[in-house]
């Protein structure tokens, strides 16, 4: 049996009750309902691989959508900020500052060569806004993106983002966006051919939010040919798949792709501070060199969210968690893929991933979430998928030790036959 580690009782004392009145009051009534259905506990503090709640349970973070790949505090991190924090946090934007210059030569040093012009901003979605953005105003006017990507939920980042549930409420969306089916790159040539010198492609080399979907082999690099071809705008998004979560710094780097434009964020905050960026070759970037102004944002490369990109990558150069990331999903994979089958042979439909982004596919969508509440009551956190909803994503941090792996497993395993169990006792035809 899985014993839930337990920690000292933290100094903060939380009421759950209030805060879950709190959250209906004044942040969202379906995210309490939600909570609620995982014992409404509430996270109160992080170490590590780790995380604390407020009744001083532990719980082991394989979730957190992939922004934790150093896990949680990283003291290389916690150094660089902390010292940014004592001296200045905050810059006026008026000034050139040296952190931000810093971190855009750190970030640039570990990206395929040929991107070296940086814009940082703070979520993703905005990093994906100012990759389309840069598409624009280089002429390119269409943009194609593919099923079961995901790019975020501001108003453009949303129109590449191919899922009904989350457009239909905010539509009409900016013009000119077309989904295709994600590895299908005859498809995609059609459309390239047919508008040449007009189209911006945005794709995921895996995609993370549509249940961990691995494409072919050689579909990447033909995407790349084919854009260069029929002089198109490759944009790679990797806010999810990047700095190191598929045991390369990027997914680019499988198969040798340099885009127009790299997105990253996530992780690149070290699991300590929101930071995303749009890196771009100088050609793409020469409508944001030409005016200053004409992409800007308040809190872009403020001085401590630069010394946490500094901190970053620091820690995943000197603890080679890019290697770790491989090795640990080479484990991990075939030992969660042995369980389900085992376990639940007529539930799972496929386990799959690379490195550390790993996908439990089940039979229906309410059975990923019965899963993920019976992986929280053996101790660990995992997410679901918000375009792949039969998906259970596993985005554990690259600091796991060979203890944390086994009771990952461990808990997996016993989550599966709870699991099991469970839908062995509902009616049949039954959710």
């Amino acid at each position: 049996m899985t014993v839930i580690q337990e920690s000292p009782a933290t100094s903060a004392v939380v009421d759950e009750a209030e805060i879950l009145h709190l959250y209906r009051a004044h942040l969202s009534k379906g995210r309490a309902t939600l909570a609620e259905l995982f014992g409404s506990h509430m996270e109160v503090a992080s170490e590590g691989a780790w995380l604390t709640t407020s009744d001083g349970e532990r719980f082991l973070n394989a979730g957190g959508y992939g922004v934790f790949i150093m896990g949680a505090r990283h003291p290389i991190v916690m150094e660089e900020v902390e010292r940014q924090l004592r001296t200045h946090p905050t810059a006026t934007r008026i000034l050139l500052e040296p952190t931000v210059a810093r971190a855009a030569e750190a970030l640039v040093s570990v990206l395929p060569a040929g991107l070296d012009r940086v814009h940082f901003a703070l979520s993703g979605a905005e990093a994906v806004e100012t990759g389309l953005k840069l598409a624009r105003a280089g002429g390119y006017k269409r943009t194609i993106s593919m099923r079961g990507g995901y790019h975020g939920k501001t108003l453009g980042a949303l129109s590449a983002t191919a899922k009904d549930v989350y457009q239909a409420p905010f539509r009409p969306l900016v013009p000119d966006f077309q989904h295709l089916p994600y590895g299908d790159a005859d498809a995609l040539e059609a459309e390239l051919r047919a508008h040449p010198g007009e189209v911006c492609v945005i794709l995921e080399p895996v995609q993370g939010e549509g249940g961990v979907i691995v494409p072919p082999k050689g579909y990447l690099k033909r995407v790349e040919e084919m854009v260069r071809e029929y002089d198109g705008f490759l944009i790679l998004d990797e806010v999810q798949s990047g700095f190191g979560r598929l045991g390369e710094w990027w997914g680019a780097d499988i198969e040798g792709v340099v885009p127009d434009v790299l997105l990253t964020g996530k992780a690149l905050g070290g699991g300590v501070m929101p930071v995303s960026a749009a890196v771009a070759t100088r050609k793409a970037f020469r409508p944001f060199d030409k005016d200053p102004y004409v992409h800007t944002a308040t809190f872009s490369g403020q001085p401590v969210l630069m010394a946490a990109v500094q901190g970053a990558i620091r820690a995943v150069k000197e603890e080679r968690l890019v290697t770790r990331a491989m090795d640990l999903g080479s484990r991990l994979l075939p030992r969660i893929a042995e369980v389900a089958h085992r376990n639940i042979p007529e539930l799972v439909v496929d386990v799959r991933g690379r490195g550390l982004l790993i996908g439990v596919e089940l039979v229906e969508a309410g059975l990923a979430g019965e899963l993920l509440i019976e992986l929280f009551n053996h101790g660990v956190v995992a997410n679901h998928s918000m375009n792949g909803s039969s998906v259970v994503r596993f985005t554990p941090p690259a600091v796991l030790d060979d203890t944390d792996v086994d009771f990952l497993v461990d808990s997996f395993d016993l989550a599966t036959r709870d699991l099991i169990k469970g839908a062995a006792k509902m009616p049949e035809g039954g959710n």
